[in-house]
């Protein structure tokens, strides 16, 4: 999954697994998104 945020005016497409390299960015996603951010990483650990 890629998200994209405007950093500093610019478009920027963050992919899932980066969001913790952009300070902010996981804070600002709204709840859906951050349930479905959940479920992929834990559905990811039964593998």
């Amino acid at each position: 999954m890629v998200y994209v945020f405007l950093i500093n005016g610019a478009e920027k497409e963050i992919r899932e697994s980066a969001l913790k390299q952009y300070p902010g960015c996981y804070e600002a996603l709204p709840a859906a998104a951050k349930a479905r951010i959940s479920a992929n990483r834990a559905w990811l650990q039964k593998l």
